[in-house]
């Protein structure tokens, strides 16, 4: 059974509210609390990994704004390693804090392969593409490795040698007291960044960076019956990774533009149909429009204001399954306000040879009591 993630700002202690020193003093407190290498208890690394992972998102200005509108979902329901952006491990936020892991664990260098960040792109769609579904293309802005030095930082075909202040490991170490005892402190190597090697010749393309910013025409195929909570994953779309990291992927999600005349409900679509009361008292047979065409709706004599009748097969694809909705059609009957004279009389004829509206209530003695008694 999958056990369900709290809340991270619960699993903070912290309000919604909460600004960034606060949600940096409640991590320092909870980390050194349950950090692996400093206690054993069963349940405690368990624990460490919640409190890392939920300030590695609420830390994130970007990631945080994505969790509190989409909750666990807008993160990919995993948080860690699967979420936006980079958050494995939970080396790097340690050190952040203490200067390296603190009680003896390894941190991981910049050398590591790190897995690119995800990417989110909003799609405004048609209420008929929703419907029927369609493939589209759009064009998305993402980094992506260099095409010159394919990362590697340096220009092709010049050298790259080993760092010898760290021993190509891009991390130096040193040990101080604290009030944990003696702390190792591991940080980055101040002679070649962390990188590990130092570049003679900076690639001319990118500057040194590995990567540059590009601009990606992709397409996406819309299923029958997409809904503007719905998400698709394009998987390896999202920005490249660095050091043979994966890319990320990009979550496609849609704003669907309203219909002039059409209303969605699910599965169903919603039509209000105005009728005169001729139409609604001698019936008659009218044409519909719906998303396939014009069809008849049949209108019986004595047909009531705010009447629904339904055309079958009319209405949205469901998502994931086979079958299609409805159109639910409901007719407003329409007072006419302005009369010729010759119209007046008709209707007064009509009125005089009409037997009285009939109430329900007319015989009810409590019904005019309740009345009375107000």
């Amino acid at each position: 059974m999958t056990t369900q993630k709290r809340d991270y700002y619960e699993v903070l202690g912290v309000s919604r509210n909460a600004n960034d020193e606060e949600l940096k003093k409640a991590f320092r407190k909870l980390a050194l609390q349950y950090h692996p290498d400093r206690n054993k208890d069963e349940g405690a690394e368990d624990k460490f990994k919640e409190v890392n992972e939920a300030y590695q998102i609420l830390s994130d200005k970007d990631k945080r704004a994505q969790y509190d509108r989409f909750g666990h979902s807008g993160i990919n329901n995993s948080g860690m390693g699967g979420g936006f952006g980079d958050v494995s491990g939970f080396g790097d936020i340690f050190d952040s804090f203490f200067g390296g892991s603190g009680f003896g664990g390894a941190t991981r260098s910049r050398n590591s392969a790190r897995r690119g960040s995800d990417l989110q792109y909003t799609m405004p769609i048609t209420f008929e593409d929703a419907v029927f579904g369609t493939e589209k293309e759009f064009d998305i802005n993402r980094t992506e490795s260099c095409s010159t030095c394919r990362g590697a930082k340096s220009e092709p075909g010049s050298s790259v040698t080993s760092c010898s202040s760290c021993n190509g490991t891009g991390q130096v170490r040193r040990a101080q007291q604290s009030l944990f005892g003696q702390v190792v402190q591991v940080g980055d190597c101040s002679a070649c960044r962390g990188e590990g090697k130092l570049i003679t010749t900076p690639c001319s393309q990118c500057r040194g960076q590995g990567k540059q910013r590009n601009k990606r025409k992709l397409a996406v195929t819309i299923p029958p019956g997409i809904e503007e909570d719905t998400q698709i994953r394009l998987t390896g779309e999202g920005e490249h990774g660095s050091n043979g990291g994966p890319p990320g992927d990009l979550y496609v999600a849609f704003k669907i533009k309203d219909h002039d005349y059409f209303i969605r409900d699910g599965i169903n679509i919603l039509y209000k149909l105005p009728i005169n009361i001729a139409q609604a008292t001698l019936g008659t047979t009218l044409s519909v429009p719906t998303l396939d065409g014009l069809d008849e709706l049949q209108i019986p004599a004595g047909t009531q204001s705010l009447q629904m009748f339904r055309l079958k097969g009319k209405g949205v694809a469901q998502l994931r399954g086979t079958r299609r909705g409805d159109q639910l059609v409901t007719v407003e009957v329409q007072t006419p306000r302005k009369l010729s004279d010759e119209q007046k009389k008709l209707f007064k004829k009509l009125l005089d040879s009409l037997p009285e509206a009939e109430n329900e209530n007319k015989d009810d003695k409590n019904f005019f009591r309740r009345f009375k008694q107000r």
